[in-house]
């Protein structure tokens, strides 16, 4: 009887652990050596001279790398935000402009980079003006220096006026990226710029984020490349953009397009708060003069840094010699006018008194605000190329204007022609110092007391 029984063979002992090959045999000697000993070999000098191989002392298990962080709690909701009132879910960024706002080109938030100080600043009015006459709603913001932001209380189409100075070639990395920060965060639909823009300039137009990018760009060599990151650029006739306004920006944003006439420019006008009204009210009352008795004289020369010289005329200046015989021709007759110094520093008010007479009217202004309301209640202006000329024109006041040369007046009042409320008298020799004071004097005969029914409309 045969009896089949099942054999199991023997179970094979588990086979060990693979490992990965730990010594490396070199052909030359026989010898194995350890990887992890070749590799802790200093690292060739010439390739890096500054590796000294990993740092002892470093902590390499500090903060991200854990790989991606935590984000930072959502902060509160406000409906009062000027920016909006939106929902969105956290991590997402949200799109303010729609397709079909970008396509029609429409501007809802501008900023505006307003290059020099107070004159240059009160130049730009009608480019903002501009603005709010072809996109009604938009708002505007604007970036000036300290002393153009001052200008900026006088314009209400502008809602925030940001202090930065554009003109400063080497600022400071912190406050440079905080602007540019400020800037992104606002989402704006146009920025505009007048500072003539090199590729440094047009590159902080560029990180600023916005749809379009527009601005002058230098008219000589230095504009190289500037013109990569502008949307739309216009070549600077000079390098003094203040000599004839912003003409091709106004022409640029008042343009014709998708069935929207032409934008007619409008003239320079700048606004007064009742309250600064009736504060420099009470200063010039103080100072010894009545409303509409007297006459604004602007433009004396002085050794201060906050003097009354506007950039690009660098002779727009007279002595006080010269004021104190226009002073005097003022005050003659029996008109009832005085003049009214207005100086930029106080050390100069000994100097007039010393020159013109212990009893001169003598007023220290310290904002354009300020003197636009003291040029509004006067009966004239009598001043060099200072923002004092702009502002008379602006609000309508008559006005002597003296300039160095015929030519330097075309340029900066290329509007007075048939203006009859300013007259411009130009020096012969090309020099201010050298101005006909004679034909200033017959021209200041004609000033008159501004009526006093005609100050309570305004």
């Amino acid at each position: 009887m045969s009896t089949s029984m099942a054999t199991t063979a023997p179970a094979k002992p588990p086979a060990p652990p693979r490992q990965c090959c730990r010594y490396l045999l070199l052909p030359s000697t026989g010898h194995r050596r350890s990887v992890a000993a070749w590799s802790a070999k200093k690292k060739n000098p010439w390739l890096d001279p500054f590796d000294d191989g990993p740092d002892e002392e470093f902590d390499y298990q500090g903060m991200f790398s854990g790989g991606k962080q935590e984000e930072d709690p959502r902060p509160p909701e406000d409906p009062e935000n000027p920016y909006g009132f939106l929902r969105f879910p956290q991590g997402y960024n949200p799109e303010l402009d729609s397709l079909a706002s970008k396509v029609r080109g429409d501007v809802r938030r501008a900023c505006c980079v307003v290059s020099g100080g107070v004159y240059e600043n009160v130049l730009f009015f009608p480019v903002v003006q501009m603005l709010k006459d072809r996109y009604p709603g938009v708002l505007v913001d604007v970036v000036a220096s300290a002393r153009g932001k001052q200008v900026y209380e006088m314009c209400k189409n502008v809602r925030y006026a940001n202090v930065y100075d554009p003109d400063d070639d080497w600022p400071e990395p912190a406050e440079y990226t905080h602007m540019l920060g400020v800037l992104k965060n606002r989402y704006y639909d146009l920025i505009i710029s007048t500072r003539l823009a090199g590729i440094g300039h047009a590159l902080f137009l560029f990180m600023s984020s916005a749809r379009d990018k527009v601005g002058y760009v230098y008219p000589n060599v230095n504009s190289v490349g500037a013109g990569l990151f502008l949307n739309e650029m216009f070549k600077a006739p000079t390098n003094n953009l203040a000599d004839g306004g912003y003409k091709d920006m106004l022409e640029w944003i008042g343009r014709p397009a998708k069935n929207v006439p032409q934008q007619p420019t409008q003239p320079l006008r700048v606004s007064i708060s009742k309250k600064l009204r009736a504060y420099v009210e009470d200063k010039y009352s103080r100072a010894g003069v009545e409303k509409g008795k007297y006459v604004v004289i602007h433009g004396i020369a002085s050794d201060s840094v906050a003097n009354m010289k506007s950039r690009g005329d660098d002779d727009c200046l007279l002595p006080l010699g010269h004021w104190a015989q226009i002073a005097k021709e003022i005050s003659s007759g029996d008109r009832g006018l005085k003049p009214l110094f207005v100086i930029p520093h106080e050390k100069h008010r000994d100097e007039i008194e010393e020159e013109v007479g212990d009893d001169t009217s003598i007023l220290f202004i310290t904002t354009p605000g300020q003197l636009t309301c003291l040029i509004n209640d006067s009966a004239g202006v009598v001043a060099t190329n200072t923002a004092a000329v702009q502002l008379a024109n602006a609000r309508d006041k008559p006005c002597v204007a003296l300039f160095s040369s015929a030519e330097k007046a075309r340029l900066f009042l290329p509007y007075v022609e048939g203006k009859s409320s300013c007259t411009v008298i130009s020096s012969a020799t090309g020099n201010l110092i050298d101005i006909d004071l004679n034909a200033v004097k017959n021209v200041v005969k004609d000033l008159e007391p501004a009526p006093s029914f005609a100050l309570a409309q305004k």
